[in-house]
């Protein structure tokens, strides 16, 4: 099987030669390690690809994080870096008071200036199943324009501003989806972190009445198009996992391992892809080879049933050492 086909037949649950591998390289590694980066990727080629924008955009993003410092987002909000390779987090956002709501326009040029013919290109000449680059986000937009704190306070009162913005938000998604939609990538990627270690950080009445609506009716035009939907969460979101799959998410990213793994592969294995992960609060950062190999076999017993809904995907952060890295495809590869 190519990469895109063992992909697609993880997603529809009709048995993949082997499960497909995944690797997100932060910057970090991308910037500073990577002939360990080039050693993992010739050792276990990859099975999941992201189709490049434009020309030399991959190194324009790293070059964001590559030294301390600030920078102003395509949004406006201004950003600050406080170690190299390391995402930074909104320290000024753009619309912290809501008087500036009347001058704001989102950045449509981030649509209109991508080079659909490149696109086009790297899925044509690729076997690997491809993705488009992140989407709609739209939790953790508001809190790039609004601040955190000024964000959770605007749900907490039920701000009719905040729902005006978010109308804003919601209709360039909509627009950006729709291009995506109109490439040949296979999947499109989504995402919103909604959780802590220990829950949600909302109500989930309030989820459920504000966003899963939106989640909706993405995945539908996702759908409609012919194509996959890819989404990450960090955090506890065991609350609405369900509500995901609901909304029609194919595959989902999570935090499998600070949420009960046992409930999860009983209640949701064959109903959606689980796409990752592997322990990376503990295991990858400060465990022994051993204890990824654990981690990872406990995954392969609980979700791994031979049909597919499964993808061996791992996040290699600054923390995490070669060999611990190297020890997650290892295991993988002692499945086969």
């Amino acid at each position: 099987m190519t990469g895109r086909e063992r992909v697609k037949a993880s997603l529809n649950f009709q048995k993949p030669d082997r499960i497909p591998r995944d690797l997100w390289a932060l910057p970090y590694i991308c910037l500073f390690r990577k002939a360990d980066l080039d050693s993992i990727l010739s050792q276990f080629p990859m099975d999941i690809g992201l189709s490049e924008i434009s020309l030399n955009f991959t190194r324009d993003q790293l070059k964001l994080t590559e030294t301390i410092g600030e920078y102003i987002d395509d949004w406006g909000s201004i950003w600050y870096v406080g170690e190299p390779g390391v995402w930074g987090e909104v320290k000024k956002p753009v619309l912290d008071d809501y008087k500036k709501l009347n001058d704001f326009k989102p950045p449509y040029h981030l649509i209109t200036k991508r080079d659909r013919n490149i696109i086009n290109k790297h899925c044509q000449n690729s076997d690997k199943f491809m993705l488009s680059h992140i989407t709609a986000r739209p939790f953790e937009r508001l809190q790039f324009l609004r601040g955190t704190e000024n964000l959770f306070l605007d749900l907490a009162e039920g701000s009719n501003k905040l729902l005006n913005l978010l109308d804003i938000v919601d209709e360039f998604f909509l627009k950006d989806i729709e291009w995506w939609c109109g490439t040949d990538v296979d999947g499109i990627f989504m995402m919103d972190d909604w959780g802590s270690n220990n829950g949600l950080l909302i109500n989930p009445k309030l989820w459920k009445s504000i966003f899963k609506p939106l989640y909706k009716k993405y995945c539908e035009m996702i759908h409609d198009s012919g194509k996959y939907v890819f989404f990450h969460s960090d955090g506890n979101i065991k609350e609405i996992f369900a509500d995901f799959i609901e909304v029609g998410i194919d595959a989902i990213n999570s935090q499998i391992f600070i949420m009960d793994m046992e409930s999860l592969a009983s209640k949701f294995k064959g109903k959606i892809t689980f796409w990752g992960e592997i322990d990376r609060q503990y295991a990858l950062p400060f465990g022994t080879e051993h204890d990824v190999e654990v981690s990872v076999n406990k995954v392969r017993s609980l979700f791994d049933d031979g049909k597919g809904g499964l993808i061996a995907q791992c996040e290699w952060g600054k923390d995490n050492s070669f060999k611990n890295v190297e020890a997650v495809y290892k295991t993988w590869e002692k499945g086969i």
